[in-house]
């Protein structure tokens, strides 16, 4: 019996295993370099995050930003020039706006929400001044 084919055969899968398990070992290579970057990276980033959370507290913080209507601004104008709580009937009357009910309404959700926003504050019940 003739075991040379045999034994070449087991020569050429060898060749082609110890191949495949030299590119693996190329592809882990690079894998683990990839990985180091990806982690040093990652440091970095965590390293930035408590810098900009230790610094935020001394940033100085800007007003809110103002709800996209024409009245805020005009609103935030009228408490501004005044010295006492106003109501907002009395926002409504310098604001030129019919003295109805329905404009009412309207000229005090808008006050409440610039309360919510903390723009404002309300004194009493119903009584707007521009915060301090």
């Amino acid at each position: 019996m003739n075991i040379q084919p045999l034994l070449d055969a087991l020569h050429i899968q060898e060749g082609a295993a110890r191949a495949q398990a030299d590119d693996l070992r190329a592809q882990i290579g690079q894998l683990q370099t990839r990985l180091r970057e990806a982690e040093t990276h990652l440091e970095h980033l965590a390293i930035t995050r408590k810098t900009v959370t230790g610094l935020a507290d001394r940033l100085p913080v800007g007003p809110p930003d103002l709800p996209e209507h024409p009245d805020y601004p005009r609103i935030l104008a009228i408490l501004n020039d005044t010295t006492g709580p106003l109501r907002a009937k009395d926002i409504c009357r310098a604001l030129n706006h019919e003295l109805l009910p329905k404009n009412i309404e309207g000229t005090r959700a808008k006050l409440k929400r610039l309360v919510k926003l903390g723009i404002l504050t309300e004194a009493d019940t119903g009584s707007f001044t521009a915060k301090q």
